[in-house]
């Protein structure tokens, strides 16, 4: 374990970092001396960069580790310790713009309703501890819908693709940092991998926002919904979320890239170089789109003939369907955006959502959850096993996209669901010690495992995380990290081998 690496590579991710708050630094500028900017923004973003610059720089110039390799477990500690970094340095706009500034609040408190907020965005979480979302600065509000965009495609695969002095190494970023139990490998060299995926996320993010303009958003407002839509994190620039503007047009665009968010990017790629079939010929794909379908069905129908509290949620099949649809998406994809009160439906359809929170997006898509490739790999081998009690000596292999999923992946596959439901059960008896309800507490850790943001209960779509105790603003912002980085990056820096030499 090369400690001296880390850190050299640590302080090239804030150099990055340094670069990226050149750009809501920009937007403060362009809007200083309107309604609600201030000097202070400005000067915030100013301490914020030189800070950030300084500390990477410090790092890259004292410790001299160019010629050396990252190894695998270099490369998982730079991905997990990485995170952290950015999420820290991240919520430093926030605490010199004195965003949660409150008076009787202590400095620590203070800091916990920053890093949340930093971590929320880098994650793509998208849950957030402000009461009052429209009364914040451009600048402010465009660095937390940046830190979304970055933190989608992945900050580390960003800098894969810009720092040559990885090399060969930066395989193990790449795998480690990639969502799903496998990483696709599209081309030999990874940082031509990592600049094509990212050639794909600018793309769609450029689509997103021109259509998004079409449809009556200014542009800053079709960039800062565009980067929480193609990062699948939900942070928005007004109150409602996606509900302020009341459009069905913006809803459907919103939908159709939240699916495309939600989609193995890998797919997106061979589709623009022609092979349109990738999508029908991907077994996860298949089932993403029949899970998304069932649920939108089953939601329409039910919030159109079931009563709650003695009204019936929608008067009509088309408005029911542009509301299920539109929170199928957002949930299934861990977006988050909303544009209905779910907590007001039947019982069955917000069964449905809680139940799409665990299934998350596609392996190799920016979205959270445990992915749907897992539930479909759980969903064979169930298959497999009743079979083999009526056949005990049938050779039953599981097979996705026509190949034989080895062993090993199985493994990896039960394993990652034991721990997630482990972690589960106990961040929710963590958060209802600390004084949620059950429902609260359950709610907020699978919003924050699933990197979702609206949860349940006190945390639900209409509601936001600050009442949480500062203890559990840091032990849900940890769900943030272990979600994001699919639970094995985090989990194995735990683990006292790990750092043996």
């Amino acid at each position: 374990m090369s400690l001296k690496l880390i850190a050299y590579t640590l302080g090239n991710l804030l150099i990055c970092l340094a670069g990226t708050m050149l750009l809501p630094l920009g937007v403060a500028i362009n809007y200083q001396g309107r309604a609600g900017e201030t000097e202070s923004n400005l000067t915030a973003f100013v301490i914020s960069a030189i800070f950030t610059v300084v500390v990477g720089l410090a790092l890259r110039l004292s410790i001299r580790a160019r010629q050396e390799e990252l190894g695998i477990r270099e490369g998982f500690a730079v991905v997990a310790l990485g995170w952290v970094t950015v999420a820290l340095f991240g919520s430093l706009p926030y605490i010199f713009a004195d965003v949660f500034h409150s008076e009787g609040r202590s400095s620590w408190v203070e800091f916990s309703f920053c890093y949340f907020e930093s971590m929320a965005g880098f994650s793509t979480t998208g849950a957030t501890v402000l009461t009052e979302i429209e009364h914040l600065s451009h600048a402010v509000l465009f660095w937390r819908s940046l830190s979304h965009w970055l933190g989608g495609m992945g900050i580390v695969v960003l800098a894969v693709a810009i720092l040559p002095m990885l090399g060969i190494g930066g395989m193990q970023l790449f795998r480690a940092e990639a969502p799903g139990p496998q990483t696709d490998r599209l081309t030999p060299r990874i940082a031509q991998t990592a600049k094509l995926l990212w050639g794909v996320y600018l793309l769609l993010s450029f689509l997103e926002t021109v259509l998004l303009m079409l449809g009556g958003m200014s542009l800053f407002d079709a960039l800062c919904h565009t980067f929480g839509t193609m990062a699948t994190g939900g942070f928005s620039t007004k109150n409602q979320s996606i509900g302020h503007y009341n459009s069905v047009y913006i809803d459907m665009v919103i939908s159709c890239f939240m699916f495309l968010a939600g989609t193995n990017f890998a797919l997106h790629y061979r589709a623009l170089r022609g092979n349109v079939k990738a999508y029908l010929q991907d077994t996860e794909f298949k089932f993403y789109c029949i899970v998304i379908a069932v649920s939108i069905t089953v939601i329409s129908w039910n919030t159109i003939r079931f009563r709650v509290d003695g009204d019936i949620p929608y008067d009509s099949m088309w408005t029911s369907l542009r509301y299920a649809t539109f929170q199928v998406m957002s949930i299934i994809t861990t977006t988050g955006y909303g544009t209905a009160d779910y907590e007001r439906w039947p019982a069955l359809s917000i069964f449905i959502l809680v139940t799409l929170m665990f299934y998350g997006g596609c392996a190799g898509s920016t979205g959270g959850g445990m992915k749907q490739v897992r539930f479909l790999l759980l969903i064979k081998q169930s298959g497999a096993e009743i079979k083999r009690l009526l056949f005990p000596h049938a050779v039953l292999p599981i097979r996705v996209n026509d190949r034989v999923v080895p062993p090993e992946v199985m493994t990896n596959v039960l394993g990652f669901f034991f721990f997630f439901i482990g972690i589960f059960a106990i961040v929710t008896c963590i958060m209802a010690t600390l004084g949620l309800d059950l429902v609260s507490a359950a709610g907020a850790t699978i919003a924050t495992m699933g990197n979702i943001g609206p949860g349940l209960g006190s945390v639900g779509p209409t509601d936001n995380y600050a009442h949480i105790h500062t203890v559990g603003k840091y032990v849900l912002s940890f769900c943030m990290l272990l979600g994001r980085l699919e639970l094995y990056t985090v989990l194995i820096l735990f683990s006292p081998n790990f750092w043996k030499r």
